[in-house]
């Protein structure tokens, strides 16, 4: 008998499936539907862990049982392959970005051959490439020409040592993150944006075509980013100068209970308020260094400083306090808040830090009383938040706070004072990046011109290979032949933009580029475009639930009001696969994490080998720093591609996090030496044909059974939410039954021919079954018992209904309400036959004799009860 020798069988269906192209899907296939599957597109990086392996293995599973479903299913796989890290690599090691990625590309593309992922190579893409980025720079001509791409100044993070921009993530403690002593300023840039604040309605309505398709959780990020807020713009009046200040609030209610007004330090009227009282600077620009993000987090100290303004208050004309405040952002609503400290816990701990004044402008009523309770401003300890009806507000007393809501917009609306509106915290997509490592901005910079695009015919404008990597500043800047062009419009002397693009455009809309990815005309050919979109399933982290997908979404809407595309959204279902854990070992000692090959287990706890200090254990998401990832290349030499696909589809369901676990995986490989050995062990006692089942025995009748039943529940374990863990593991309980099988009926040398044809059978389909889930060692199978091609273009298993039932059941016998017997009967059996099995069954004819049978009830299918005096 041949042994399970994964070393092999993987390496052999590998050059097999690639030399007949095997996973070449075409646009259409007459009598089959279109199904795309899809993977989020990785980055380069040279090397997959297993959070890559247990992502693509499940869209591997999907494909290859859509496949086998009778679909035509398209699965493509690409490259991220712009961006930082690459540039980073560039300047340390002094490598040109092109030649790092595409080492990084080989490496990442052998070993996704190497787990046997059934993609259409001819399709693969890489965003670094000319001929994928000149769509890039012509969609940015044509959202130009639309009014949807746009110029302006905004506030960015700046590094004075590396001259350039930084995203909020590149900002540590305030620091940049190549320099941890430089403090990261805030710099005003002229930048490149993307008006997705037009599509931000539409982008929220659209989540009613999702939600059937979409996790409940993203589309709540979703909708709390783009943040929708229906409220009312009040003009506050800064006195002497007369200058309008726009407020936005949702709690209009509670302008009377307004007693000082703050703004965000990156305001407009910061830099004349500067100009009046310079020796605030130093605290207004503290504040605008601070972190986006934790400036407004929850239960962060608020810092703030007193302009020497004052501003009105439109309903009272009262004049209060305007200060600058760091939990103040400019975007959202107009960079500008009253505060109302008594009714919002921010305001609440500010004014008391500040020694601000307090003003009641609603009180809470008893439950029970249903009376008003009076509010005292100094007896209070916190804000109060919650519904009352209203006092200290002029006219309005007395309403409650939806009634107040209207009233107060009303009345400002009537006055001129300002007027009921949307606001968003959406706001436009900042796409410049002073990086080389991206798709080259197409705009030009000419004296008589002005701002100017290339010509179609001049795409793309390609990266120049004549740059410095210094570290410092755009190194785009350092290349005189690329700055300095020709006009499109005038033919005379232009600078080029030296920015270039926001690497999530590039992954904004390659899904469509998969589908017509040799096209040299357009993007994508539209017919080919519908004939695939919306994509079928969309695969990847939670971690991109707002910004790719958002994106992603926005860019979808754009093309299709471009005519380009004709659906609505990008994706229609998504699935967020969750993590993979490992256990990280810190020692307090060494103050690192260790390698596990230096740790010692005993028991539940760890210990340095070389210290015997006892470790920190924890289980955490995999990752260098920790020290506790998993190379998939040893996971494939010591136990094979299928054991490890195996064991991240069985290990938990998709959703969840998986705890990485050798145990785990051994189990799996025990698993797959077991399917090998029931069917090279036992292939001569194997028939084909037609099972006739008037002819088969009670035995045959139970696998036939268990066969079906496996079958309906591996099917519709897949179809609902793909729980492969559940489909995997009723295929180990038909291996079981199959066990069983070989023992009472095999090796008890009771084999019948019918025998035979259902012992074959059940071996075909659990091979047919488990073959998306470990290919080659399915396919190397379906060779050993007798059968040509590959399973890929197989069909799926049917389960027949009737034949997942028992031809018997068990029916319990009463006499006089007391069961006395149970009979094992044909299912149809008659009622008369089944009477009298029972009143002439032993056990019940010693609690009858000698008594008088009054009735006998036959419930068909349940019960007997035998009735006696």
């Amino acid at each position: 008998m041949r042994e399970y020798d994964y070393k092999e069988i993987e390496p052999k269906w590998h050059a097999k499936w690639e030399e007949d192209n095997v996973f070449r899907t075409e646009d259409k296939v007459e009598g089959k539907e279109n199904y795309y599957i899809l993977e989020m597109l990785p980055f380069p990086s040279g090397k997959l862990h297993m959070g890559h392996v247990r992502n693509y293995t499940l869209g591997d599973v999907v494909a290859r049982y859509k496949k086998m479903k009778g679909y035509n299913v398209l699965h493509p796989m690409g490259w991220d392959s712009f961006g930082l890290p690459a540039e980073n690599a560039a300047i340390q090691n002094g490598a040109h970005p092109a030649v790092w990625t595409v080492q990084n590309i080989e490496n990442m593309k052998k070993q996704l051959k190497m787990l046997g992922f059934s993609y259409d190579w001819d399709r693969e893409i890489a965003s670094y490439k000319e001929e994928y980025y000149v769509w890039n720079q012509w969609l940015f001509k044509k959202m130009y020409e639309k009014g949807i791409v746009y110029k302006k100044k905004s506030t960015v993070n700046w590094c004075p040592d590396c001259e350039t921009v930084l995203a909020n993530e590149q900002v540590e403690d305030g620091k940049c993150w190549r320099h941890g002593k430089t403090d990261v300023i805030q710099k005003d840039l002229e930048q490149w944006f993307f008006k997705i604040t037009d599509y931000a309605d539409e982008l929220l309505k659209g989540h009613q075509e999702l939600k059937e398709g979409w996790p409940e959780k993203v589309l709540t990020m979703q909708k709390n980013w783009i943040g929708k807020s229906f409220g009312t713009e009040i003009n506050f009046t800064v006195e002497k100068t007369g200058e309008k200040l726009p407020v936005f609030t949702t709690r209009v209610d509670t302008l009377y209970g307004v007693t000082y007004c703050t703004i965000a330090p990156e305001h407009p009227m910061v830099a004349e308020i500067l100009a009046e009282n310079p020796g605030i600077k130093d605290a207004v620009t503290k504040m605008k260094n601070e972190d986006m993000i934790e400036r407004t987090a929850e239960g962060k100290e608020k810092n703030g400083v007193f302009t020497g303004r004052y501003v009105i208050n439109p309903v009272n004309g009262e004049k209060v306090q305007l200060w600058i405040g760091d939990y103040v952002l400019m975007n959202y609503g107009t960079g500008a808040v009253m505060a109302v400290p008594c009714h919002d816990e921010r305001d609440f701990a500010f004014a008391k830090k500040y020694d601000l004044p307090l003003r009641v402008v609603i009180n809470p009523i008893d439950k029970k009383t249903k009376e008003e309770i009076v509010i005292a401003a100094e007896d209070m300890e916190n804000a109060f938040v919650g519904k009352g009806i209203l006092t200290n507000s002029g006219e309005f007393n007395g309403l409650n706070i939806k009634e107040a809501q209207k009233k107060i917009a009303e009345h400002l609306e009537a006055e001129g004072m300002g007027e009921r509106t949307v606001k968003y915290r959406l706001k436009d997509w900042g796409v410049s990046r002073q990086r080389y490592w991206g798709t080259p901005i197409p705009a030009l910079y000419c004296d008589k011109c002005g701002v100017v695009m290339e010509k179609d015919e001049n795409l793309p404008v390609k990266l120049p290979m004549d740059i410095k990597f210094t570290g410092n500043g755009n190194p785009l800047e350092t290349s005189e032949e690329f700055k300095n062009a020709t006009c499109p419009e005038c033919g005379g002397a232009a600078r080029r933009e030296t920015d270039t693009m926001d690497t999530f455009v590039d992954s904004s809309w390659y899904y469509l580029r998969y589908c017509d990815p040799k096209n040299t005309d357009l993007p994508f050919n539209k017919e080919i475009g519908d004939g695939w979109s919306p994509v079928d399933q969309y695969i990847g982290g939670i971690e991109h639930a707002v910004m790719h997908l958002l994106y992603s979404r926005f860019f979808h809407k754009v093309m299709r009001d471009m005519g380009l595309i004709s659906t609505d959204e990008p994706f229609k279902r998504l699935l967020t696969q969750g993590m993979v854990l490992g256990p990280s070992y810190y020692s307090n000692a060494k103050n690192a994490f260790l390698y596990p090959s230096e740790v010692e287990i005993k028991g539940d706890n760890a210990y340095d080998k070389e210290t015997g200090e006892e470790l920190v254990v924890k289980v955490e998401k995999m990752s260098k720093s920790k020290n506790n990832g998993v190379d998939p290349e040893h996971i494939i030499e010591k136990y094979g591609a299928d054991t490890a696909r195996l064991f991240t589809m069985f290990a938990a369901p998709p959703e969840k996090e998986l705890e990485w676990n050798e145990n785990g995986l051994a189990g799996s490989y025990r698993f797959l030496n077991r399917v090998w050995r029931m069917v090279a062990e036992n292939k001569e006692f194997i028939q084909d044909g037609d099972i006739e089942l008037e002819k088969v025995s009670k035995e045959d009748k139970v696998v036939i059974r268990k066969l079906h039943q496996t079958i309906k529940k591996v099917t519709e374990s897949i179809e609902a939410d793909y729980h492969f863990n559940t489909s995997i593991a009723a295929t180990m309980e038909l291996l079981n039954e199959l066990q069983d099988y070989k023992t009472n009926v095999l090796e008890a040398d009771k084999m019948t021919s019918e025998s035979k044809k259902v012992f074959a059978d059940a071996l075909k389909n659990m091979t047919l079954m488990l073959s998306p889930f470990v290919p080659h060692t399915c396919d190397e199978l379906w060779a050993e018992l007798g059968n040509e091609g590959y399973l890929f273009d197989a069909a799926w298993p049917e389960h027949v209904e009737a034949l997942t039932i028992s031809d018997e059941i068990t029916i319990a016998v009463q006499v006089n309400g007391k069961v006395r017997a149970t009979l094992d009967v044909d299912r149809n059996i008659s009622k008369e036959d089944l009477e009298k099995m029972a009143v002439e069954n032993e056990n019940v004819v010693k609690n009858t004799e000698g008594k008088n049978i009054v009735k006998v009830i036959v419930i068909p299918g349940k019960i007997v009860n035998i009735v006696v005096k």
